[in-house]
This record gives C-alpha cells, structure tokens and sequence, in this order.
C-alpha cells in the first residue's frame, strides 16, 4: 500500500488513503489526505490519519469528496466574476478614455460598481453549488485543478472581462450618440456594467435561489439610487429616461450575445489561425534557415 501510495504522488496525482488497521499506518501517513476509521481502526491508524471517520459508513467518504468539489467550482466562479468583472470595468476605462479623453466613470461610480457586483452576488456563488451534473460526471476522472483550474478557469475569466467591457462600451456610445448631457452617458456606462456583471452572474446559477435573490436585489438597488434625484447627483449620475433605459437594456443583450459568441470565434481563431501563419512571409515553424546546415 505505501508502494502504491508513493507510485501516484511521484506521479502528480492527489492521493487519498482510507484504513483502519496498524498495518495501514505508513501509507496513511504518506498520503496527502489520510483517513483513519475510528469505530473499528487501531490507534495507530486513527494516529497518522488527517482526519478520522467516526462511524462505520465509508459514504460519507464520497459525499465529502462531491461537496468539496463543488466548493472549489463554486470559489472558482467567484474568481472568475471578482477578476473578470474586474478586468472588464479596467478595459472600459482604458477604451473610454482614450476615445473620450477623460475617464468614463468616476471614482465614486467604481465603487458602487464593486458594491453591487463583487460583495453579495459574487458572496452567494461562492457559497452556492453548481448544481450541474454533466460537470460534475465530466470532472469526477481528472485532478480538480486540471478541471477547474488553469485554462478553464483563464477562458472564464476572458470571456467575463471581454462580455463586460462591449456591454459598458455600447451603453456608453449610445449615450453620446443620442440627446442628453455627458452625465447621462456616464450614468448608462455606469448601469450597464453593473446590469451586464449580474446578468452572467444569474445566467451562470439560474437554479440558485440564493444568486437570484443577491443579483435582483443588486440591480433593483442601483435602480433605485440612480432614479432618486438627491443620491443621484452625489455619486455624478442622473435619473434615466425611457430611451436611456432602453438603450442600456439593449447594451446588456448585445453583450450576452457577443458572450455565447465568444467559444465559436474562439476556436474558428484556433483552426484558421495556423493556417494563415504558414502563408504569412518568413521562415516557417520547424525550417532549418537558409545557409545552415541541416
């Protein structure tokens, strides 16, 4: 058993070791997660082990295993919306900027953004389940980290920041493309990055009531403070007319579907793009230089 046990670690595998007897002791303790049983296991075993099962039902061995799976897919996805949201909000800032000469959001305006999109609906969806069995059945043969981790976890976070980033960016071109003050495409800027961060949030974990209630309950309180006059104007924005809220609706959708876009140009990019690098001038991958000797 110790053979074993060290064969998978020197492998990169994460290895868990369940025994009850003295004899299972040094493979307990060589495991990165040892379980010792303590209703019929010897004291050596229960004394090498990281954690002990108190009962005789090895179930809960595997109930355990699919709950922290799903804890690490939940902290996962609530990376993927703090930093994807995150790089979003900054490359809006940095294209309104250089398009508009100032920034298009102020410091106030940031920080209600991070109030209504980081604290209570990112806290819910990492405290909420996936409650997605294909990922789960998907994930059960691989290491969590090649499952969740790594790119997977890069591709959310890319498309998050780029589906924020249009859907700011359109509410604010139509705000200075049609009637109204600089305020007032501040404000659509503002509602649509705020709208656009919580409508990936609920898209993600529609079957969560707890993400519904902290998402709706965000957006209903930006609403809320942007149509009342006085706490309008303290944070630099402006009650919104019909069209206004149209147009910042209109941005939202136009984002989500750039979003469900994203994996098909993604990987048209990823079949072409090799293609058009063997006709582009130059030396091609792999060619021995010419003069040189092969």
């Amino acid at each position: 058993k110790l053979q074993v046990v060290e064969s998978l670690r020197d492998a990169g595998r994460v290895v868990g070791m369940v025994g009850d007897g003295a004899n299972d002791a040094a493979a307990i303790r060589a495991a990165d997660i040892g379980v010792g049983i303590s209703a019929r296991g010897s004291a050596a075993a229960r004394n090498a082990a990281d954690l002990v099962v108190t009962g005789d039902d090895l179930l809960v061995l595997v109930e355990a295993v699919r709950e922290g799976r799903a804890l690490w897919h939940s902290v996962a996805d609530a990376i993927a919306i703090l930093i994807g949201g995150n790089a979003g909000e900054v490359g809006f800032g940095i294209l309104g900027t250089v398009l508009g000469g100032a920034a298009p959001l102020s410091t106030r305006q940031m920080l209600l953004v991070n109030l209504f999109t980081d604290l209570f609906p990112a806290m819910a969806v990492a405290v909420t389940k996936t409650g997605d069995p294909e990922q789960e059945e998907a994930d059960a043969g691989a290491p969590l980290g090649t499952a969740v981790l790594g790119e997977p976890l890069l591709r959310q976070i890319r498309h998050r920041a780029l589906t924020t980033a249009l859907g700011a960016t359109a509410a604010w071109l139509l705000g200075r493309f049609t009637p109204g003050t600089e305020r007032r495409s501040t404000t659509m800027a503002l509602c649509a990055v705020v709208g656009t961060q919580l409508a990936q949030t609920l898209a993600d974990r529609r079957d969560s009531r707890l993400v519904q209630v902290t998402s709706l309950g965000s957006a209903a309180a930006l609403v809320a403070l942007v149509m009342t006059p006085g706490a309008s104007r303290l944070f630099g924005c402006t009650p919104l007319g019909p069209v206004a809220w149209t147009g910042v609706a209109a941005a939202i959708a136009l984002a989500l579907a750039g979003q469900r876009a994203l994996p098909g140009v993604e990987d048209a990019i990823g079949r072409y793009w090799p293609k058009v690098a063997e006709r582009l001038p130059g030396e091609k991958p792999g060619a021995v230089p010419r003069g040189a000797k092969g």
